[in-house]
């Protein structure tokens, strides 16, 4: 395991056993919501995720052992706090890819995003209704579904240049009290051409090709 204070970098041939235990959207899930809003009790948790206490229970020991969260500090001694030990987990999407438990681990976590981003979007919408932002913060919202033409140079540039930006910001930000949490998922997937149906005329096209879409929420 490779990591810092804020980053748990995981290796499949090294981290075998913990790469098993997170495969599992339960636990995903709660140390998600850990990173997301602080520590907390396996009952606290039950109550978010609509599963039992017995369960989360179960689950956070399971991530206590491979060391993705640890013991917090307890209000009082009738129950175990749990918190969240790195902010971000991470790996190589080419080291994972070389075994069966990298594959299906960066799959389902991927697949955890989408849903993360579903829920962001619909808690989103519920606060802007309820007045809980200003009007500053209705333009900078959105979501983009841009689809630009791009090398694998090009596509590793534009993480790069993306995450050191973030760096940058966040650590502007940090002791602003005009500053919120926000949820920022970022995408890029090669898609290979679609082949054309035979029937499509030359020169027309075809319902199997026209469902691309580019949109951006913001100007």
């Amino acid at each position: 395991m490779d990591s810092d204070e804020h980053r748990r970098v995981l290796d499949p041939e090294h981290d075998t056993a913990a790469l098993k235990a997170l495969t599992h959207p339960l636990r995903i899930r709660l140390l998600g919501l850990l990173r997301q809003d602080g520590p907390a009790t396996a009952s606290e948790l039950a109550a978010r995720t609509g599963e039992s206490s017995a369960s989360t229970s179960y689950h956070l020991r399971v991530l206590a052992k491979y060391a993705f969260i640890a013991e917090a500090e307890h209000r009082d001694g009738r129950e175990r706090r749990w918190r969240a030990l790195h902010t971000v987990t991470s790996w190589s999407n080419e080291t994972m890819e070389s075994s069966a438990a990298g594959r299906a681990f960066v799959g389902l976590a991927r697949r955890r995003q989408i849903e993360h981003l579903e829920s962001a979007l619909a808690r989103h919408e519920a606060d802007m209704a309820a007045g809980r932002f200003g009007q500053e913060w209705v333009e900078p919202s959105g979501i983009s579904d841009l689809m630009p033409r791009l090398t694998a140079g090009s596509l590793t540039e534009l993480w790069e240049t993306i995450a050191r930006k973030l760096e940058e910001l966040t650590a502007r930000d940090a002791g602003d009290p005009r500053a919120a949490q926000v949820v920022l998922l970022t995408a890029g997937l090669p898609l290979a051409p679609r082949e054309r149906s035979a029937k499509t005329p030359e020169g027309g096209q075809d319902d199997v090709t026209s469902d691309g879409s580019a949109h951006e929420g913001t100007s």
